[in-house]
């Protein structure tokens, strides 16, 4: 059980970005693209474990200080350094020997992830700004990855909201930092010395805007229009602001966004706004309906 903490695999639902382009593709149904995506899947999850296990190795007295991170089982000391150690390379091993099994297109999105996120790991998550940058770039990577394994095209528009997205969440986790180091006047990491409090208020509200404005802008441009046969799709940015501010509600009069992940699995009110926006693209997708009852 130790060794699966360790692997975080409460985490691989960040993965499930790799199935977006086949869903807005309307070929969610297609098995043998669903196979080969599963794969994908199972690849990407080792590869980022392997990253959980390095970042953890790295920042085992940083997370003892941690309220949280201290439970981590290399903080902890209930997995010894070599063991993790040679987790990490099984997980490389068996990520790689499934992603050649995608194809090598897939291998190259997931090595330039691999090796982006190493980098992180070795210090560029220690630079305030490129932190978050970094990690909001692994999202789109995610995406580019299924796009690559399903062998689909990704839209302009699908990148640049899933990189604003990341960039939203981790704005607000590093909000999170912040706080907790107000609290116990302990840094819990070097990029914070970048940050602070009104600094990252502002971006999030920025961010945030930003998200709003460039989905309207996706929901009526023409190409969208004539892909989904109605020009009343931006009724779902009532589902966007509406995860969009209870997350700004969790973070400015909660306080706590120290995983979005985390909040992804609890929160009620953003699963039911995610869930009522995937329906209502999947009724315009995949169900054979009127489309002018949209009209």
């Amino acid at each position: 059980m130790k060794f699966l903490t360790l692997l975080r695999p409460k985490h691989w639902v960040k993965n499930a970005f790799l199935f977006i382009p086949l869903f807005f593709a309307g070929e969610i149904f297609n098995t043998s693209k669903l196979l080969d995506l599963a794969v994908a899947f199972c690849a990407f999850s080792l590869i980022a474990s392997s990253i959980y296990i390095l970042n953890d190795y790295r920042d085992i007295e940083a997370d003892q200080q941690h309220p949280v991170k201290c439970k981590r089982p290399l903080a902890s000391g209930s997995i010894s350094k070599p063991a993790a150690l040679a987790l990490f390379v099984i997980c490389i091993f068996a990520g790689y020997a499934l992603g050649i099994l995608v194809g090598q297109k897939f291998v190259f999105v997931l090595s330039t992830y691999f090796v982006l996120n190493l980098l992180y790991c070795l210090g560029l998550k220690d630079i305030s700004i490129l932190d978050i940058l970094i990690l909001s770039t692994g999202f789109v990577l995610r995406v580019k990855a299924g796009g690559v394994a399903a062998k689909l095209a990704i839209s302009e528009w699908l990148v640049i909201m899933v990189f604003l997205l990341a960039l939203f969440m981790a704005i607000a986790k590093r909000r999170d930092d912040i706080l907790i180091k107000m609290d116990s006047g302990k840094e819990m990491r070097k990029a914070a010395k970048g940050y602070n409090l009104d600094f990252l208020n502002v971006m999030l509200a920025l961010v945030s805007a930003v998200i709003i404005v460039s989905y309207l802008m996706y929901t009526i441009s023409p190409e969208t229009q004539a892909r989904f046969h109605t020009y009343r799709l931006y009724y779902t940015t009532l589902f966007v602001i509406g995860g969009l501010l209870r997350y700004l509600q969790i973070t400015y009069v909660e306080n706590s966004t120290g995983s979005p992940t985390k909040i992804l699995y609890k929160d009620r009110f953003i699963q039911l706004t995610i869930l009522l926006w995937v329906l209502s693209f999947y009724v315009l997708i995949y169900l054979p309906t009127d489309k002018t009852f949209f009209e």
